[in-house]
C-alpha cells in the first residue's frame, strides 16, 4: 500500500522536472513512509514517482517502485494489493515470466504484456489504483479498483496529465490549478458528491471499476473513459421465489466471505481488525481468528455517549474470539481538536465527526507498530444493512403486504430511525424529478443531502450563486449512473446500485476509510468488497437480505456460529460519532472553530461563503425554536461550512507546491 503519481507531458521532448516528482511523493509521505522513488522515461515525456507503505516484500530496494520492465516498455507505479497473486506469479513463471520482486504489484507489467489490459484486469483482484505506461503505444492508463477503494485523481494542465493518489500530490505541481469550482462547492456543502468529480476545477476523480486512457496523436493528449466492472443485480424476474433454499444462500454467503478473510491476512507484517458493535466487523473478527488460529488484535472506538457507544457489544466479542482488545476512547474535545488535521487528509468535507474519530484511531494502530487492519466496510452495501434500505424496501417493494403489517413497519422504522433524521434519513420525504425519471423514485439515501439544497444554495457566495442558481444537484447525480445497471431491477437493488454509486465511493471508503486510514500510514482491507464475494451477493434475493424487518439477514445466519447472542439478534445501528448538538463542550469546540474559519475576514477572503448566512445558520441552531432532527441537519450543515472554508485555507491559501518542496527537503528526499 502506498501513493503514486505522474506526469504525461504532451511534448515528448519536455522532460518532467525530477525534483518535482520527489515533492509530489513527498507530500504525501502518509501513505508511503518506508521509501520513494521516481523513473523518467527518456524521450517520452512521461515520468512516475512513488511512496512507499511495505507490507509485502520488505526488501527496501528490491521493491521499490515505479518498476520499469525488462524490455523497456512498460513503466508502472501501483498502489494498494492484489491478492491471490503467488498463484498468479506461478502460473506466469511456468510460461517463462520472470520477476526481480517478491512484490504482488509486478504482476500486471507482465499480465498485460502477454495479454493486455481487458484481459489482465480480470486477474486482479483486491483493493488498487496504478498508473501504467506503454511506450510502444505511447499511451498511459489510470486504474481503479471495482469499489473504488484506493483513491486517483488527474487533471490537465496546459503541459499534459498529472495524476496521483491523493489531490495535494496534484497541487504540488506548479502547473495545477487550486480553485474551487461553483458546482463543487455546492455538493461539499450538501455531503453528496457527483461521481467522479472533486470541489476543485479541472479536478477529476478515476471512477471505480474504470480506466482512463491517455493517449498522445500529434502532440495532444486525448483522454478516454472506460468500464470494465460494475455493480450488476439480476433482473428482478430472474430471481427465485418465496419457496427458495436459504441455506445454500447462507453457505454461499459464508464460503465467500471466509475465502475473502482469508486472502486478506497476506501480509509480512501482523494483521489486525477494527470492531465496532456491528456484525460485519464482528464476523471479520470471527473469521480471521478462525483462520490464523492466534489472538488478533481488534482496535475498538468508543464514544462518551451511551446512545452512540458500542463498546460493551465489541468487547464481548473481542472476549469471544480471544482477541487482544485495545479500545480508544473519545470525548467531545477530541473530535473537533483534530477537525482541521483530518479535513487535510480528507480533502473534502465530513458531515459527522467519525471521519476524526477514524484518524485518530489510525493513529492509535501506528503507534502499537501495525500496518494492516481487516475491516467490515461494504456489508451493508451488499447486504442491506442501512435505515435508508429498510425504508425503500418498505415503500417500494412490499406494496404487496397487507395494511395491518405495512403499518407494523412503519412503527418500526420510525422507532430505529429517529437518531438518524436529518443526516443518514431525511427529516421529511424529497423527490428529485431527475431520479424519479431515471430509476422510478427518490433512493432514501440520498434524500437527505438533495434536501439541504435549499438550506446550502443561500449559504454560497452572492458573486458565485447566480452560476448555479438553475442547477440540479440531483439531475447531476442521476446522469452519471448507467440507465442499464437500473432497468428491470427490484427496487432494492437499484437503491443499493445509487448507494454504491454515491454515498460508499465518496463517503465510507473516502473519508472513512483510505483518507483517514493513510494518514497515518495504515492499509485498511475490507474483506467484504472482494468482487467475487460481491458477485454472488448480488444474487440473494432482496427478502433474504431483508426479511421481515431484519436487515442482513441472509449474512446474519451465515455467522450465526461466530457471533455472541446479543449480537445475533441486535438491529442494525449506523456507526456514527455524537452530532455536535448533544454535547455543550463539543459545540463550544465548533464554535471556537468557527472563530477562526468562519469569521467575517476569513469567509470574505476565501469568496465561498455569504457570511451573512453563515450568521443566520449558527443562529438557528441556537434556537430553542428548532426541533432535534433539524439540529442534526444543522449540524452536517456547519461542518459542511467549516469544512469548505478549511479546504480553501490548505489548498488555495496555501502555496502547496512550496510546502511540497519543504517537505520534501525535511525528509531528504531529493532528486
Amino acid at each position: 500500500m502506498c501513493g503514486i503519481a505522474g506526469i504525461f507531458n504532451q511534448r515528448t521532448e519536455q522532460t518532467p522536472d525530477a525534483q518535482t516528482l520527489v515533492n509530489m511523493a513527498a507530500i504525501m509521505h502518509h501513505r508511503g513512509p518506508d521509501g520513494y522513488g521516481f523513473k523518467i522515461m527518456e524521450d517520452t515525456g512521461v515520468a512516475f514517482s512513488h511512496a512507499r507503505l511495505s507490507i509485502i516484500d520488505l526488501n527496501e530496494v528490491r521493491g521499490r517502485q515505479p518498476f520499469i520492465s525488462d524490455d523497456g516498455n512498460l513503466l508502472l507505479a501501483h498502489n494498494g494489493e492484489f491478492y491471490d497473486f503467488k498463484r498468479i506469479r506461478a502460473d506466469l513463471t511456468a510460461q517463462g515470466a520472470r520477476f526481480r520482486t517478491k512484490s504482488d504489484s509486478e504482476i500486471v507489467m507482465h499480465l498485460y504484456a502477454r495479454e493486455g489490459l481487458e484481459e489482465t484486469l480480470k486477474h486482479l483482484r483486491g483493493e488498487f489504483a496504478f498508473g501504467l505506461y506503454d511506450k510502444s503505444e505511447d499511451c498511459m492508463y489510470l486504474v481503479r479498483d471495482r469499489f473504488g477503494i484506493k483513491p486517483l485523481y488527474y487533471t490537465h494542465t496546459p503541459d499534459g496529465v498529472v495524476f496521483g493518489s491523493e489531490l495535494k500530490v496534484l497541487f504540488a505541481h506548479p502547473s495545477v490549478k487550486r480553485e474551487f469550482s461553483t458546482e463543487g462547492l455546492y455538493h461539499q456543502l450538501i455531503q453528496v458528491m457527483v461521481p467522479g468529480s472533486t470541489a476543485f476545477d479541472g479536478i477529476y476523480q478515476v471512477p471505480p471499476g474504470h480506466v482512463v486512457k491517455v493517449k498522445r496523436r500529434n502532440g495532444q493528449l486525448e483522454l478516454e473513459e472506460h468500464k470494465y466492472w460494475d455493480v450488476d443485480f439480476p433482473q428482478e424476474s430472474e430471481y427465485p421465489g418465496d419457496d427458495v433454499d436459504e441455506a445454500t444462500y447462507i453457505e454461499g454467503v459464508r464460503k465467500h466471505l471466509l475465502e475473502a478473510v482469508q486472502h486478506r491476512l497476506t501480509a509480512d507484517v501482523p494483521v489486525g481488525c477494527y470492531l465496532s458493535g456491528g456484525i460485519d466487523s464482528c464476523a471479520i473478527l470471527g473469521l480471521s481468528a478462525a483462520s490464523t488460529q492466534t489472538s488478533v488484535k481488534a482496535f475498538t472506538i468508543g464514544f462518551d455517549s451511551d446512545e452512540y457507544d458500542e463498546t460493551p457489544i465489541a468487547s464481548e466479542m473481542a472476549e469471544a474470539t480471544g482477541a487482544e482488545h485495545h479500545i480508544m476512547r473519545l470525548n467531545a474535545d477530541d473530535l473537533y481538536d483534530h477537525f482541521v488535521k483530518t479535513i487535510w487528509h480528507t480533502e473534502r468535507t465530513i458531515y459527522n465527526t467519525l471521519g476524526v474519530a477514524k484518524y485518530l484511531m489510525s493513529q492509535q494502530v501506528n503507534e502499537v507498530n501495525y500496518k494492516v487492519v481487516l475491516t467490515g466496510e461494504g456489508s451493508d452495501e451488499l447486504f442491506a444493512g442501512y435505515p435508508a434500505f429498510r425504508k425503500d424496501m418498505f415503500l417500494h417493494g412490499l406494496d404487496h403486504l397487507p395494511d395491518s403489517e405495512r403499518a407494523a413497519w412503519q412503527e418500526l422504522l420510525e422507532k430505529n430511525n429517529r437518531l438518524f433524521k436529518g443526516a443518514m434519513l431525511a427529516r421529511e420525504e424529497h423527490v428529485s424529478p431527475a431520479f424519479n425519471t431515471k430509476m422510478g423514485f427518490t433512493p432514501s439515501c440520498v434524500q437527505p443531502w438533495l434536501s439541504c439544497a435549499s438550506v446550502a444554495l443561500p449559504l454560497i457566495a452572492e458573486h458565485r450563486r447566480d452560476e448555479v442558481k438553475d442547477y440540479d444537484p440531483g439531475k447531476a447525480i442521476a446522469d452519471t449512473l448507467d440507465e442499464d445497471m437500473l432497468k428491470g431491477r427490484h427496487p432494492l437493488d437499484r437503491a443499493q446500485y445509487v448507494w454504491i454509486k454515491t454515498m460508499l465511493e465518496g463517503q465510507i471508503l473516502t473519508w472513512g476509510g483510505d483518507r483517514v486510514d493513510m494518514a497515518n500510514s495504515m492499509e485498511a482491507r475490507p474483506a467484504f468488497l472482494d468482487h467475487h464475494l460481491a458477485e454472488y451477493a448480488f444474487t440473494v434475493p432482496p427478502h433474504l437480505r431483508i426479511k421481515g424487518n431484519k436487515e442482513k439477514y441472509v449474512l446474519r445466519e451465515a455467522m450465526k456460529g461466530l457471533l455472541p447472542e446479543t449480537l445475533y439478534k441486535r438491529e442494525k445501528f449506523a456507526f456514527m460519532a455524537p452530532p455536535a448538538h448533544t454535547d455543550p463542550k463539543k459545540w463550544q469546540a465548533v464554535v471556537k472553530l468557527a472563530e477562526q474559519f468562519l469569521s467575517k475576514e476569513a469567509v470574505e477572503e476565501a469568496g465561498l461563503l455569504d457570511y451573512a448566512e453563515v450568521e443566520r445558520t449558527f443562529a438557528k441552531h441556537e434556537s430553542d425554536d428548532v426541533s432535534i432532527d433539524e439540529k442534526v441537519q444543522l449540524d452536517a450543515v456547519i461542518n459542511h461550512m467549516l469544512g469548505v472554508q478549511i479546504l480553501h485555507h490548505h489548498f488555495v491559501k496555501t502555496d502547496v507546491p512550496v510546502v511540497a518542496a519543504q517537505r520534501a527537503k525535511e525528509l531528504g528526499w531529493l532528486a
